[in-house]
């Protein structure tokens, strides 16, 4: 009997606290929106499974979470915490990226500058609540809806906060079709709304193969931090549009994204345990995200706008609120969205441009607040 009941010590259930199932009920809720919503399947089932995981109580002598010295968890997480993964994704995003209607008309580059404004709002909400600079800095950095990029700073900045900003930035980039919408319609008119805009032009091969290259020289000269995210990015682009490493383009935006995106979303998933994740501040970077989010298609959006009162060609202020990094669900909402008022009227293509623009948008703002923040 002495046995048994030491064996019943060791379980699960005997060690599971409250804090546990909602954690284990939050993961459940997110591998329901995944396959019931198709909300960004590919991240949140991951991360769903990844938070039930997380959350199983381990025998204080065994090496099994993240966070555990020895367990095999941490030695992927290592991935995440010493922020391996996310240049890793940024090279098959680069190789599957097709800049063609960025380069087609360059001044929507200004769209995906404009929507970073919810990066730095979010950066002095966060210093008002009582975070430090760097955490701050980490927090913000949300507001772009790139999952890599919040994980790459959080992890240079505000190490004791990757769990919390990694699943806000995830969270809020699976529910873009829940939170920009609304955003978009109380800011534009019906008429704005209807603006049709001219087939892009198509850029030269010439062209597509030397914006890379430039595009990585004025990016990192301008932000050095970010010489890591972009590098990458910029070199699986290349990859693809140089057309002589075909191979390679095709398993950097196949094969080697889809690995790193399971082992980043399930070691993410499994960092959240209780014990750590469900603090105050936790929910102050829920709050803060979600604002963020919102303030950054605001900005797209008022500055397209802006954009149609300086300048003779009008666009469409809706492809504003594509200036957030989450490629390409913002574009698609932006077409959802158009073709709500207009079946007729097609969007998508010209809301890619600041779509990719806000890609480098946001590693620009983190390579910025990092050589600030940094301690």
């Amino acid at each position: 009997m002495d046995i048994f009941y030491d064996f019943l010590n060791t379980t699960g259930f005997a060690n599971l606290s409250w804090g546990n199932v909602i954690m284990i009920a939050i993961g459940i809720v997110f591998i329901h929106l995944a396959i019931t919503r198709d909300y960004e399947p590919l991240l949140l089932l991951p991360i769903g499974f990844g938070m039930i995981v997380g959350n199983i109580p381990a025998i204080p002598s065994m090496a099994l979470g993240v966070y555990d010295e020895g367990s095999v968890l941490r030695y992927i997480y290592f991935g995440v915490t010493s922020g391996l993964f996310p240049p890793l994704i940024f090279l098959g995003i680069g190789a599957m990226t097709d800049f063609s209607t960025l380069l087609s008309n360059p001044k929507l580059v200004l769209l995906g500058a404009a929507a970073q404004m919810g990066i730095f709002l979010t950066l002095i909400g966060a210093l008002y609540l009582g975070f430090s600079p760097s955490e701050s800095g980490a927090i913000g950095i949300i507001g772009g809806a790139d999952g890599p990029t919040a994980i790459f700073l959080s992890a240079k900045l505000a190490p004791h906060l990757l769990g919390a900003i990694a699943i806000a930035a995830y969270s809020y980039m699976a529910l873009v079709p829940v939170i920009q919408p609304p955003v978009m319609k109380l800011l534009t008119s019906k008429r704005e709304r209807l603006i049709r805009m001219p087939e892009p032009r198509k850029p030269s091969k010439r062209e597509r193969i030397i914006f890379p290259i430039a595009g990585f020289l004025i990016a990192t000269l301008i932000a050095p931090g970010a010489l890591t995210l972009l590098g990458m990015l910029f070199f699986g682009n290349l990859l693809k549009e140089s057309m002589v490493t075909d191979r390679l383009a095709e398993s950097a935006r196949t094969s080697m994204v889809d690995i790193v995106t399971i082992l980043l979303g399930f070691s993410v998933g499994a960092s959240t345990e209780a014990q750590t994740f469900l603090t105050p501040d936790s929910l102050l970077i829920f709050g803060l995200g979600a604002l963020s989010f919102a303030v950054a298609t605001a900005s797209g959006v008022l500055f397209a706008k802006l954009m149609n009162v300086l300048t003779k060609e009008k666009i469409n202020p809706l492809i504003g609120a594509a200036g957030v990094s989450a490629v390409p669900d913002s574009a698609r909402v932006v077409q959802m969205v158009g073709q709500q008022e207009d079946a007729h009227n097609f969007l998508l293509m010209h809301a890619m441009a600041p779509n990719v623009a806000g890609v480098i948008g946001s590693a620009v703002a983190a390579g910025i607040l990092w050589s600030v923040l940094v301690q």
